[in-house]
């Protein structure tokens, strides 16, 4: 009976071994069929050249330089010893760094391991001629990311990088991986799918040890899209001599179209440092721990608040809903009494109607109308107008700013809203935040009478023109009531008395609205002027922003010095 019992047990584990022998042979020989394939074929990616960057003029921004890679295919590798001897004696490195980072880095046999980025062509040419003695040493020409012009455009093209997690999680699904390089901010990571250059690759067929036997294929990567900017060369580096030494932002942008000219913010930082093979202490140093935050975009990313600038949003509001008149006057002893206490105008001003309060940047004439259109209303109204929400500039990591009101508050912090609170917000402080390029916008369409434009930084991509910013939207409030603010912001620079009269200039006519705004802290104010100019040859739209630069008085000196050089150089 047990011999019994035992042959049955054989019979069934025969029949069982035939019956998966059946189901791997036939049923499932595809899938088996193409693993074994797959184990047989290895491919090694080629990333392809990346796109240039140009001005509009076609100085060239951003571009690749040749640079030579060292690696080592590990199965190639007779004498461990003797080959990272020989390599870290010419490449001035200790052999015992080559070994760590040949490990960390190994993950297959045939794979190439990259151990040294970036080495001088004399180098390169030198370890060339003992390739004979190491068959496993490879000598990659590639390309580095150069930015010819330091931290002149640092804020606008952004720089290069290895692909983190984080972008990892982002682009996977578009074929990323850990070995490619990533545009890591402005242009070159906004556009970064057209600068890409495309991959290719090596296929190796190896043997059952992982063991390379022979290549395959080879497909040449393909390079990425050349990009040409609406930014003028020119302009940037007068708004870079202008603004040395400062902290701010200057922002020039084409007043009928959008086409940003120029935009600068300061400090800035050199984003050749991001293409080296490692970035020392120093430079993570400045980047990083720096308190004048370099790396902050100003232009698009800053949020401050916009003091007198945003006067111009009251006036079209209280115009609009009728509150006031362009003949209401408010009388200005230099003061407007709350409570116990008092809210400050900057000079006793007597007597004043719309013009001449926009024009002499009147606080108390605002305290009223303010009061009179109400809180609600002007953040309604500096929403309509482009506050409190991004421009979407086709740049990454623009703000939005912010524009407060009672029931926000009340909603979100459960506080109350006082008339000291309506006071501030009428002459642009408290919780009033904008960035520069929201009030360079701002002031574009009060310029047009109603007219948007979208603010960018591109102009063509490969040998195509982007015209998708060219689309017409309009504010639709009255035209009568943009031409009397447009009478203020004239008179601005047109009285002798006016806040931005050092602006009256041969040649061209200009207008806009002065800012001084209480930073916080014990720290100087921000100084603002937003404005526009036209002459024979162009129309612009400008912003000068100084943060901590104390009386708008300055922002109003760079301007016309900014104004006069463009006029020599024949731009306006």
């Amino acid at each position: 009976m047990r011999i019994k019992i035992i042959r049955l047990m054989a019979y069934g584990f025969f029949i069982l071994l035939i019956v998966e022998l059946i189901h791997v042979q036939m049923i499932s020989h595809r899938y088996y069929f193409d693993l074994s394939r797959d184990n047989r074929i290895r491919v090694v990616p080629l990333e392809g050249r990346r796109g240039n960057v140009f001005d509009r003029n076609g100085i060239i921004l951003a571009e690749n330089r040749p640079s030579f890679n060292v690696s080592v295919i590990p199965q190639e590798i007779k004498n461990e010893s003797e080959f990272f001897d020989f390599l870290a004696e010419a490449l001035q490195v200790s052999a015992s760094s080559l070994q760590k980072r040949f490990q960390a880095r190994k993950f297959a046999p045939f794979a190439p391991v990259l151990l040294m980025e970036d080495i001088s062509r004399k180098t390169a040419i030198a370890l060339e001629e003992n390739r004979f003695h190491f068959p496993g040493l490879i000598i990659e020409e590639g390309f580095r990311r150069n930015y010819p012009f330091g931290d002149l455009y640092a804020h606008v093209l952004g720089y290069v990088g290895k692909a983190d997690r984080l972008n990892l999680e982002k682009l996977k699904e578009y074929g990323y991986t850990a070995q490619n390089t990533v545009g890591k901010s402005g242009v070159e990571e906004y556009y970064d799918s057209y600068l890409r250059g495309g991959v290719g690759g090596l296929q190796i067929e190896v043997n059952s040890r992982g063991q390379q036997i022979r290549m395959l294929s080879l497909k040449s990567p393909s390079a990425g899209q050349d990009l040409q900017l609406t930014l003028d060369h020119r302009i940037q580096q007068i708004a870079a001599q202008l603004l040395s030494g400062r902290q701010g932002a200057i922002i020039v942008m084409d007043l009928d179209n959008g086409e940003i000219l120029s935009l600068l913010s300061s400090p800035a930082f050199d984003p050749n440092v991001f293409s080296r093979p490692g970035m020392t202490q120093a430079d993570a140093g400045y980047m990083f721990s720096n308190p004048s935050s370099p790396l902050l975009n100003r232009a698009i990313s800053g949020q401050y608040p916009p003091g007198s600038v945003f006067k111009v949003i009251v006036s079209l509001a209280g115009l609009e809903t009728e509150k006031i008149k362009p003949e209401t006057t408010f009388f200005c002893p230099g003061y407007h009494p709350l409570g116990e206490g008092q809210f400050r105008c900057s000079h006793i001003h007597g007597d004043q109607d719309l013009s001449q309060a926009i024009a002499h940047s009147c606080n108390v004439y605002f305290f009223y109308a303010g009061s009179l259109v109400g809180a609600e209303l002007m953040q309604r109204y500096a929403r309509m107008l482009g506050l409190g929400y991004p421009t979407y500039i086709d740049l990454p990591y623009e703000s939005s700013g912010h524009i407060p009101s009672p029931i926000e508050r009340k909603l979100s912090r459960h506080q109350g809203w006082y008339k000291g609170d309506t006071f501030n917000m009428a002459i642009g402080q408290g919780e009033v935040l904008a960035t520069p390029l929201q009030l360079i916008r701002m002031m574009a369409t009060v310029a047009n009478e109603g007219r948007e434009v979208h603010p960018h930084v591109i102009r063509s991509i490969g040998a195509e023109a982007v015209h998708k910013y060219a689309a017409k939207n309009f504010i639709h409030l009255k035209q009568q009531n943009f031409q009397l603010v447009l009478e203020g912001l004239k008179s601005t620079v047109k009285l002798p008395t006016g806040t931005a009269h050092l602006l009256d200039l041969d040649g061209m006519a200009v207008s806009g609205k002065t800012g001084t705004a209480q930073s916080s802290g014990n720290r100087d104010n921000h100084a603002w002027f937003v404005g526009f100019a036209q002459s024979e040859k162009n129309r612009i739209v400008f912003c000068v922003f100084l943060e901590f630069g104390g009386s708008s008085l300055n922002a109003v000196e760079i301007s016309r010095d900014l104004l006069l050089r463009l006029q020599q150089e024949a731009i306006l």
